[in-house]
């Protein structure tokens, strides 16, 4: 290597490639090695060419030199190892190269250039830029395969030029180069002897001398050694306050983004298939073109066609059909001769006709002078002459609106209950829009922030008339049916609190009926506290151990009718008064607190009036920070993979229902404004047990289930303990959490539930599945209420501000009627009945406005026999549904018989005999069944033994 080729190269470079050359020649063999050894020897050496071995076929590629590279098609590439870029590209052109004597430096001896064209190309595969290439431009032919196309051709034949040359050729395979720079004037050369192919696809290489060979074989490994670096100190050259400038940092809130889709859509399979244009409207993707700045291309001269053509259009159209008419076309009539006549009226089908039509044409006559049959009964039906509003008004009408600027702007209405007894006056429960995480950051906050529910009349919608003061959002709350001034609510952190506004209900109702009223008072000694709104505080809460361990999402009474013992048996109640409680919580239970306590610990007297420095009664003074539940009702799953997370539940017993309690007992007082009740809770021996109120009732819970379980506590047989038992059925519906479970006020055993994207109904007894079950709506539904007017109407709230209207009568796939009420997303509503021609709904959003929406005639007023026709709705449901389990059942066995006749067939399915121990198991199962039915009948029948121990709470 000169020294001008080896500028740049270090000196371990050059090391490495002589030791690099030395392995590969040893890999190479003798035969290599003595080639090239005879190359450099002798270069001036003509006609006689290196001892290598030739190849065979086309496929066989011959043995590499020192300085050659064969591939797998034969075709060697020289590559010159520890040389300069020229030399390279010197070796890589064997033919230039060339020192072997040949005339100029070109081809070798016995080489021809020869044209070869594209059909000959074809016919032996060897392709200009496809079969060969300028890297790749060696091309081993078959001799006879030439030989038969000179035969099949003759003349046409390319080769035929070299006809006396290939049949002497002395050897199967004939070399053929391609000329890709046309450097000898024509695209292919080809070898006619075994030295001319030799030479070629060997050619000998310059610049290896003798000495160089003799100083790579002595050459020895270079061995570096390694000097690690050393220890220094950091010394700042600024370069930190670049790194600090150039990293992201957040300066804005991030964007959240939702990404809605169909959920009819989620898990179905998609397939991509092609498809014409023209089949569908607008059914192509137009990608518009757009200036690109960095791309600037002056056009002299634009070559274009256009379609001189004009273009034709085959359309049709259908013409416009008005109304049908009556029509008629004259004909001749048609004449019979008299002996024709003669034959058809003495003809005996003829009298028989006459026999049968006569006396139906003759009731017809009567019927039509009787009574007109053109006469619309549609529109003359009969009307109520005094029914308040328009019967064409078919949408909700804004009434009145309440929100407050301190305590119910920006947060969100949890829930809304309306006064029992007074009129106008409605309660709602607001609370703080915040997630679970976010109450977490900010909970210094919201400990400084007061929990309320807000009371509002509709004689003043600027100002509450109550606030009743929680320890923690309330998210549940009820009125006591038979004592307006008790209400009950269920808070955020789990705890039950209890309200006593006896003291303060006197605003209520002067606020709502001496509105007009004046007192005189002197001037200068008015009341500053006049209109300022009350603040209740609350008059007990449970213990924080004992309550649940989630916010409490729903929370009822129990009718007065009845109440429940730690057993979990209905008893009768004879105090006529609600003093029991149902909660749930998504902690897997459902709570039953009793308000009475174990014992007398004051009289009457004790209870009147404040007796403590907050003003608050001492109403529930024996429950502060001590209640425990009576009942614990634990929601265990049948199958491994924890418990159900309750949200909503509904029992089937509701106030005012008089079931029949199995003895003589002093019949309810209409008193709802009376004393509570305050003595302890008798035992279960003095009052009978209610044979017709049923113990199983419905939950909805986290994960979108319904579940229909017993409250009642069983002993287990395998751990011998009380505990309640695993749910009868529940089934995964809903797409979300259930926002609402609901019985039917018109039939007890007919359950709504709304939750996720989509609705139900349930009919209690039908284990299979809801009657009734609407599609995903492309909104979230957010609660549901039942019309307490029309048997077939209930009301759904969605996210989007919208309030949904169902009739089953008129449509049963999706609402009769849509309506926007507001903005922001609605999260409750509750229909309220007036009066007879009155009915208002309350919606509540998530911005905290209450609105109040009148009710149109319409939707209020029940059609004739409205509830017959939603009673044969459902019971044609429930057939639908009974079909479409047998047809199940007949088609599960269907496939288990053709199963088995096909194992059968195939000599693998012998018939099973169970053996003695098997026989045994199988009679334990249905003794054991038989024994859970007898203790259910015992139960059921009230000669359930009382002297088992309590369920631990």
């Amino acid at each position: 290597m000169s020294d001008g080729d080896g500028k740049g190269i270090s000196e371990k470079e050059k090391e490495s490639a002589l030791q690099n050359e030395k392995e590969k020649d040893t890999t190479n063999g003798k035969d290599g090695r003595a080639s090239a050894k005879s190359k450099v020897s002798t270069p001036s050496a003509k006609g006689k060419s290196p001892t290598r071995s030739k190849p065979n076929s086309a496929t066989k590629s011959p043995k590499p030199g020192v300085s050659a590279r064969s591939d797998k098609k034969g075709t060697p590439t020289p590559r010159g190892k520890g040389k300069g870029k020229a030399e390279e590209k010197k070796a890589d052109t064997p033919v230039a190269a060339s020192t072997d004597g040949t005339e100029d430096g070109g081809l070798p001896e016995n080489a021809v250039p020869f044209f070869m064209t594209s059909k000959t190309q074809e016919i032996f595969n060897c392709r200009c830029d496809e079969d060969v290439s300028q890297e790749m431009p060696f091309k081993m032919l078959a001799k006879q395969e030439i030989l038969d196309d000179m035969r099949n051709r003759a003349a046409v034949c390319d080769f035929h030029v070299l006809k006396k040359e290939i049949m002497d050729y002395p050897t199967d395979e004939i070399l053929v180069v391609y000329d890709y720079d046309f450097k000898y004037g024509q695209n292919f050369y080809i070898a006619l002897t075994e030295e001319a192919k030799d030479k070629l696809m060997n050619p000998p290489q310059e610049g290896r001398e003798g000495g160089l060979d003799e100083d790579e074989e002595e050459a020895e490994p270079v061995v570096y050694k390694y000097i690690p670096p050393e220890r220094k100190e950091w010394v700042s050259y600024g370069s930190e306050v670049e790194v600090i400038e150039e990293t992201v940092k957040d300066n804005r809130e991030r964007v959240k983004i939702s990404f809605r889709r169909k959920r009819s859509e989620f898990g179905a399979p998609i397939s991509f298939t092609d498809r014409n244009v023209a089949d569908a409207k607008d059914g192509f993707v137009e990608c518009v073109s757009y200036e690109d700045r960095n791309f600037d291309l002056n056009r002299m001269e634009l070559d274009k066609g256009t379609q001189a053509i004009p273009e034709f259009d085959v359309a049709g159209t259908q013409t416009n059909w008005t109304y049908p008419r009556n029509a008629n076309t004259q004909y001749y009539p048609r004449l019979f001769t008299e002996d024709e006549q003669m034959k058809i009226e003495t003809s005996k089908n003829l009298h028989n006709f006459l026999n049968d039509a006569a006396p139906r044409f003759e009731l017809a006559l009567q019927q039509n002078e009787i009574m007109n049959v053109f006469y619309n009964d549609w529109l003359h039906l009969g009307e109520e002459e005094n029914a308040l509003g328009i019967k064409a008004d078919n949408h909700l009408k804004e009434y009145q609106s309440f929100t407050d600027l301190q305590f119910s702007k920006e947060k969100r209405i949890t829930c809304i209950q309306w006064h029992p007894s007074i009129k106008g006056v409605v309660a709602v429960a607001v609370a703080q829009r915040l997630s679970f995480d976010e109450r977490i950051d900010n909970a210094s906050k919201i400990i400084m922030n007061p929990s309320l529910i807000l009371i509002w009349s509709f004689a003043d919608p600027i100002h509450p008339q109550l606030l009743l003061e929680a320890p923690d959002d309330i998210y549940s709350f009820q009125w006591c049916p038979s004592d307006p001034n008790i209400i009950v609510a269920g808070c955020y952190n789990g705890q039950v609190v209890l309200w006593d506004i006896s003291t303060v209900a006197d605003r209520l109702k002067q606020r709502g009926q001496n509105k007009t009223k004046k007192t005189m008072v002197l001037p200068g000694f008015e009341d500053p506290n006049a209109l300022k709104t009350p603040v209740v505080r609350y008059c007990a809460v449970s213990s924080i151990e004992h309550s649940h361990k989630a916010r409490i999402t729903d929370i009822q009474w129990i009718p007065d009718h009845m109440e429940i013992n730690k057993l979990g048996e209905p008893k009768e109640n004879r105090n006529n008064h609600c003093v029991q409680i149902m909660t749930c919580a998504a902690d897997h239970c459902v709570l039953i607190w009793d308000t009475r306590p174990m014992k007398v610990l004051q009289t009457k007297d004790d209870d009147k009036g404040p007796k403590n420095p907050m003003g608050v009664p001492n109403t529930f003074r024996h429950l502060d920070l001590t209640w425990k539940p009576l009942l614990k009702v634990q929601l265990h799953k049948s199958e491994p993979g924890g418990d159900h997370s309750p949200i909503k539940f509904t029992i089937q017993e509701k106030q005012g229902r008089k079931p029949n309690k199995g003895g003589d007992l002093t019949e309810k007082e209409s008193n709802l404004s009376g004393g509570f009740s305050y003595s302890k809770p008798s035992s279960g021996k003095e009052k009978k047990t209610l044979q017709d109120v049923k113990t199983h009732f419905y939950v909805g819970t986290e994960d979108g289930e319904v579940v229909f379980v017993d409250w009642m506590p069983q002993k287990d047989q395998d751990t011998g303990k009380i505990q309640t038992p695993k749910p009868d059925y529940y089934h995964a519906l809903h797409d979300g959490p259930v926002t609402t479970l609901q019985r039917s006020p018109f039939f007890k055993d007919i359950v709504l539930s709304v939750g996720g994207w989509t609705l139900a109904l349930w009919k209690e007894g039908v284990t299979s599945g809801p009657i009734l079950h609407s599609c995903a709506d492309s909104v979230k539904l957010t609660g549901g209420h039942w019309s307490p007017s029309r048997p077939g109407v209930f009301f759904i709230a969605k996210s989007d501000g919208n309030v949904d209207v169902w009739d089953l009568l008129d449509k049963t796939h999706e609402a009769s009627m849509s309506q926007s009420i507001s903005g922001a997303a609605i999260t409750t509503l509750y229909p309220h009945q007036v009066t007879q021609k009155q009915q208002l709904l309350a919606v509540g959003d998530n911005s905290g406005t209450l609105h109040i929406l009148e009710i149109p005639w319409s939707l209020r007023h029940p059609t004739n026999n409205e509830y017959n026709g939603v009673h044969n709705y459902f019971d044609r449901e429930i057939k639908r549904r009974t079909f479409v389990v047998e047809r199940w059942d007949f088609r599960e066995k269907e496939k288990r018989e053709l199963e088995a006749e096909a194992k059968r067939k195939a000599g693998i399915a012998p018939n099973v005999v169970l053996t003695d121990e098997e026989i045994e198991i199988k009679q334990k199962i249905e003794y054991q069944a038989y024994l859970d039915e007898e203790s259910s009948f015992l139960r059921e029948l009230g000669l359930k033994d009382d002297s088992e121990p309590l369920p631990e709470v």
